[in-house]
């Protein structure tokens, strides 16, 4: 009895078992032999035969979840309902997202310093980079896409101006990124390189997260810890600093006071501008981060600079042909970021908030034209992770700002309120096809008027290390607010952009070419004229806009970039070429006529090389720039912006040494610029001869001083210091 008892429990037991089976296999249908394949919550489970095929039995009932896992691809989940005797099941696993096996979406940018996508250029290449002079937008203007412009500041990419470009800092618009124009002395940015740790430079189809760009945004992403802990003395021809860096484990503080005299490097580097006050300025910088969660990150960064300088500009439209000019400029930004995770990653929080204020107190020959600006914005993005790398981003940013300038004795001002709301979603149709779609819609409450701008953009991966891709995108901008001052009733301008790019990324090697076609519309265009005159055109960059205006100008851009940099060829060396080609022409500002704009060049040359030398432990480095020469206005001549200036050459040298000082880490550099001391023209000017007669003296405008030198050193007094030499 107890045996028959036995037996009827065994084989209700047997019969309650379920066995589960079935086959793993990756994309493609290949077997993954090894998978391993379990019920979560159990030790139920099997691993997968050379066929990949698994089997194994379970006393679990109605329904389980199945787990499979591989190495190198995405953990597999599924509810399964168990249906005895058999429940059999197939599993296709997808490999796990890397940049050798996941195409990347491109097309219109430089990633730099972001190991995930393909690096181009760090913070320690743009310090080190010969003719750069650790200024950000000088190192990025020898990138493809980009031209030097001599007697201005800003980037302009591709045909475009230098008001077409935007820089932006962990989402937030810099108001004020260069020092405070001044006639034909182009200026620096105001960011320390070492400040970030991530750059990407669009030229052109950038994401629905950013606007306010015709041609191309620059974002600065800042470090999220500092690697020192310490004081930091520099000292050079120009400048005195002092800084200081702690991190702790869930917080860090950077802080950094300076003071500059320009005086003493101009008593040794010879100037092309009088200066009746050489440049004097100081200012002062505060960084904080804190982990409040563990996944949250807390930044504030804040920076206030003050400079006083004067100087004699050659001014074409004055009766003495000389403007004196004063200027004090106060300019502070502070902005403050909150980035978090939660549900295992799955949704991200990114927010921000920031103040810019800047004051140029500024006379022209004793004449008020001082300038104001206050901007005061906040943004809010949330991004969506989905299963397979799909994403979808959605976010909203609201800007006030304030401006006021005064023009020959009358002040203006302006208010404006702009709100934007975006949302983008990536989206992988493959390992090999990615789309990433888009759309913006802006509101301007000077204008009156709402806009809305679709992106579009598509990569699909050719090679095991190459891929293409094509962008698309409209994209608007206010109009310079010169022009909104007298005129509100204004427009968007706009620009429609189509990027295809090809690009390999194999082996320390980078090679890549992009082709851009750019159309313009709805630009501004200045009526001088009065009732009975012929229309002329006024070739000084500095006059204010007093004409009628309105939308009817327009344009087009067009042409290609190429790109090759080798890290492996020769050992130690590390060198890339850049050239870019672009065809423009438009119809905008006080143009008579169509044509090629003074600011853009044809052809542009770059080729840049450094070493790092162990046994000396210096890094060397030699930058050539060619570009080619640029209209400029002869009102002697009877075609329009037909004339062009001598093509612009300049090789620079830079050297920068390691060494120990008390055992406290010392930098030492050096750098020439326009080694070769080339005579270099910027553009030319026409002025009236002794007896008042217009355009009859021509005169060149170039640079600050045609060979200059510079030298300086850093101290770190701190034992633990230290530099990747790798990196030099």
């Amino acid at each position: 009895m107890q045996r028959l008892l036995l037996l009827l429990l065994l084989g209700q037991a047997a019969y309650a078992q379920t066995t589960v089976s079935g086959r793993v296999t990756d994309s493609r249908g290949r077997a993954l032999p090894g998978a391993n394949v379990f019920l979560k919550g159990t030790y139920d489970g099997a691993n997968a035969d050379s066929t990949g095929i698994f089997r194994f039995r379970t006393t679990r009932r109605d329904t389980s979840t199945l787990v499979v896992t591989f190495v190198g691809y995405e953990p597999h989940t599924r509810k399964l309902t168990l249906t005895p005797p058999e429940t059999v099941v197939s599993v296709r696993l997808e490999e796990v997202a890397s940049e050798l096996n996941t195409v990347v979406i491109t097309a219109g940018a430089f990633e730099a310093s972001d190991e995930r996508k393909m690096t181009m250029l760090k913070p320690l290449d743009i310090v080190t980079t010969a003719g750069a002079q650790a200024d950000i937008t000088a190192a990025m203007n020898l990138l493809p896409g980009a031209q030097r412009v001599g007697e201005q500041e800003g980037l302009f990419v591709r045909g475009g101006s230098g008001l077409e470009t935007k820089v932006v800092i962990d989402g937030m618009i810099v108001q004020n990124p260069f020092f405070s124009s001044l006639p034909d002395v182009q200026q620096r940015g105001r960011f320390q390189p070492f400040m970030f740790k991530g750059t990407s430079f669009s030229t052109g189809g950038y994401s629905a997260q950013y606007g306010q760009a015709l041609s191309s945004v620059l974002l600065l992403n800042t470090v999220d810890k500092t690697n020192n802990n310490g004081l930091s003395l520099s000292l050079n021809l120009a400048s005195a600093a002092l800084s200081y860096d702690h991190a702790g484990e869930k917080a860090s503080v950077s802080g950094s006071l300076y003071y500059g005299n320009l005086r003493p490097l101009f008593a040794l580097v010879r100037q092309n501008v009088v200066w009746t006050r050489e440049p004097e300025f100081t200012g002062s910088s505060l960084t904080y981060r804190l982990r409040p969660t563990r996944n949250g990150l807390l930044k504030f960064y804040g920076m206030y600079s003050g400079s006083h300088l004067g100087m004699v500009f050659r001014d074409p439209s004055a009766e003495s042909n000389r403007t004196e000019i004063d200027q004090r400029n106060g300019n502070a930004f502070a902005t403050s970021t909150y980035t978090d995770s939660w549900d295992e990653g799955r949704w991200l929080l990114s927010t921000g908030l920031s103040y810019s204020r800047n004051t140029d107190d500024m006379t022209f020959s004793g004449q008020d034209v001082g300038r104001f600006d206050e901007r005061t914005q906040g943004r809010l993005v949330l991004t969506r992770l989905l299963p397979g790398n799909h994403s979808l981003l959605f976010g909203a940013e609201m800007h006030q700002l304030k401006l006021e300038s005064a023009v020959g004795g009358t002040r203006y001002a302006l208010r404006e309120t702009y709100g934007a709301s975006f949302v983008e979603s990536d989206i992988y149709l493959s390992r090999k096809l990615a789309g990433r779609l888009g759309v913006r819609a802006e509101y301007s409450s000077l204008l009156g008027r709402l806009n809305l701008a679709p992106r579009l953009s598509l990569a699909y991966k050719t090679g095991a290390f190459s891929q293409v891709s094509l962008a698309a995108g409209r994209f608007y901008q206010t109009p310079d607010y010169r022009y909104l001052y007298r005129n509100t009733a204004l427009n968007y301008e706009k620009a429609d952009h189509l990027i295809l790019n090809f690009q390999v990324i194999k082996n320390g090697r980078t090679f890549r070419i992009e082709s851009f076609y750019k159309e313009y519309n709805q630009l501004v265009r200045e009526f001088t004229a009065r009732p009975g005159e012929e229309a002329g055109f006024d070739a000084n960059p500095y006059r204010f806009p007093w004409g009628r205006t309105d939308n009817s100008g327009f344009g087009y851009a067009k042409g290609f970039d190429l790109f090759w940099r080798d890290q492996k060829t020769v050992k130690g060396l590390d060198y890339w070429v850049t050239y870019s080609f672009v065809d423009t022409r438009r119809l905008f500002s006080q143009y008579l006529e169509p044509a090629t704009p003074t600011f853009a060049s044809k052809h542009n040359l770059s080729v840049i090389g450094k070493r790092f030398f162990t046994k000396i432990q210096t890094s060397m480095g030699l930058t050539y720039t060619f570009t080619s020469g640029r209209p400029y206005y002869n009102p002697n001549h009877d075609r329009f912006l037909a004339d062009r200036t001598p093509a612009v050459h300049n090789l620079s040298f830079s050297a920068s040494h390691l060494t120990r000082l008390g055992g406290n880490l010392l930098v030492l550099y050096a750098s020439v610029d326009n080694l070769l001391n080339t005579r270099n023209v910027f553009t030319y000017r026409f002025a009236p001869d002794a007896e008042g007669r217009p355009g009859k003296i021509r005169y060149a405008v170039g640079p600050q001083s045609y060979r200059s030198f510079f030298v300086g050193g850093m101290i770190m007094l701190s034992k633990k210091a230290k530099l990747n030499t790798n990196d030099l």
